[in-house]
């Protein structure tokens, strides 16, 4: 690859300002949030439209380049980390063009920040669903690439439950558009599902088309204090049974991390009194704008705690005051990084051994690593928990981090014991792809490497990431 020819090929085909080769200017696409990889290219390139990204694709074929698709760069697992290949930056893709409060469908470009994408189906009165952490950065390509989960899974589904319809620039520069509406259509293979959560190493998602939902007009928010896990799991148990068709949420801290997030975030303060060993955080929401559901929440509470599931409850009275019940839960991950190193498990087990996961969990890493502190959150309701280890007390934080490899490895091998997988909503990228060597079904990894050799036989798509080495990956 001859990568000057090239970079003076792409700024022929798109303008110099669309290609960026000063060190400074590329350094946030270089870098990965967590800080655990640094990227190295040549270049980074911003196209404008899918025709452009076509021919970018094209001429990296043609010099037989490696090429790195990003979105908002929020990726927790190097996925998008270049490793000397050119960055492909979808940010000026960033159009919603189309909103169709009848069917329920939203068209956009795949640069679309996830927050926008919100904000447009509210201004059209209908409801986008997908909801995490970082949707004020994150793009709506990198959410589908990376089938982003977040906290009304439980209701909605994961991204890949929220499209319909895909346009995909494949790795030979030709544009598949599926970008259909409907809802039923029975001709053939689901093409689309190829491309949802395969992280840019089959194709580059350009557009899609996206499930809308009617607007919620009623909202309930409340937390819950438990004396354990296993009340946790006992009152989401309830809650589904006494109010599914409005459960919209089921969020879970241990204890903690519920300290965690009051000693580190100014904003957050549980209105809770006295600590408990475990919380649950429970929204309930309906299109029915005269839905009581505080009456719902108050009767489904009572029932739990004449249970003994709940030792105490506090039902959000106003929209504040649910935004501040959401503010505990949202400051943990910023939280755990103000107290030191922290090793993470983004991890999912069937819903009914959430609890015991969690207590197997915690016997096994104080085991290996005595004086640990476990913070566990996440989404109780669909099985995800992350399963994070905060540093010892007084402990050096690289010693503590050196154990990351072997700490994960065990486990994971727990929650494959427990029919479970070792990565529930962050995706594989390059942090993971020794656990997929080591842990997925080689029959699974026949049968991605035989679609990763006919979608890009070149394997200049995102190399190095997902695909464990071997027949069929071309490292």
């Amino acid at each position: 690859m001859n990568v000057h020819a090239l970079i003076a090929a792409l700024e022929a085909a798109l303008g110099t300002k669309a290609v960026v080769t000063d060190s400074k200017a590329m350094g946030a696409y270089l870098d990965e949030m967590r800080g655990l990889y640094r990227g190295v290219s040549p270049a980074v390139v911003k196209p404008a439209n899918t025709k452009e990204v076509s021919e970018i694709v094209k001429l990296c074929a043609n010099a037989k380049a490696p090429l790195v698709v990003q979105g908002g760069n929020t990726g927790l697992v190097g996925g998008a980390v270049p490793d000397g290949a050119i960055v492909l930056s979808l940010e000026r893709m960033n159009r919603i063009e189309a909103v169709d409060a009848i069917n329920l469908t939203m068209t956009v470009e795949a640069g679309c920040i996830l927050a926008n994408v919100q904000a447009a189906a509210e201004d059209a009165g209908v409801y986008f669903p997908l909801s995490l952490g970082a949707e004020g950065s994150c793009q709506i390509g990198g959410n589908l690439s990376t089938n982003a989960g977040g906290i009304h899974v439980l209701r909605y589904g994961n991204a890949r439950d929220l499209v319909l319809g895909l346009e995909v620039v494949l790795a030979d520069g030709r544009v598949w558009n599926g970008l259909r509406a409907l809802r039923k259509d029975n001709t053939g293979y689901d093409l689309k599902s190829l491309f949802l959560g395969a992280e840019g190493t089959l194709g580059i998602i350009t557009r899609a088309v996206l499930r809308l939902y009617p607007q919620p007009k009623a909202k309930c928010v409340a937390l819950a204090g438990c004396g354990s896990a296993t009340d946790a799991l006992a009152l989401f148990q309830t809650v589904r049974s006494r109010a599914a068709e409005v459960l919209s949420a089921c969020e879970y801290l241990n204890g903690f991390a519920l300290d965690l997030a009051q000693k580190h975030v100014e904003a957050a303060k549980s209105p809770l009194e006295g600590r408990h060993e475990a919380y649950v955080l429970l929204e309930f929401t309906s299109a029915d704008m005269d839905a009581d559901l505080n009456a719902r929440m108050e009767a489904v509470l009572a029932e739990a705690l004449e249970s003994t599931q709940i030792e105490d409850a506090v039902i959000a009275q106003s929209g504040p005051q649910a935004d501040a019940i959401w503010a505990l839960r949202e400051a943990v991950p910023e939280a755990q990084r103000q107290e030191g190193g922290s090793i993470k498990h983004d991890v999912s087990v069937p819903v009914s051994k959430v609890a015991e996961f969690l207590g197997l969990g915690a016997e096994l890493v104080e085991k290996r690593i005595p004086g640990v502190r476990l913070c566990a959150f996440g989404h109780i309701g669909d099985g995800n928990i992350h399963f994070n280890l905060t540093q010892p007390e007084g402990a050096d934080k690289q010693a503590f981090l050196d154990l990351w490899q072997d700490t994960n490895r065990a486990v994971h091998d727990l929650v494959l014991s427990m029919n479970g997988s070792f990565s529930a909503e962050h995706g594989v990228g390059r942090l993971k792809r020794k656990e997929m060597a080591r842990l997925k079904n080689p029959v699974e990894l026949d049968l991605m490497r035989t679609l990763k050799q006919a979608l890009d036989p070149q394997n200049i798509l995102n190399p190095g990431k997902v695909l464990p080495p071997g027949e069929g990956s071309q490292e």
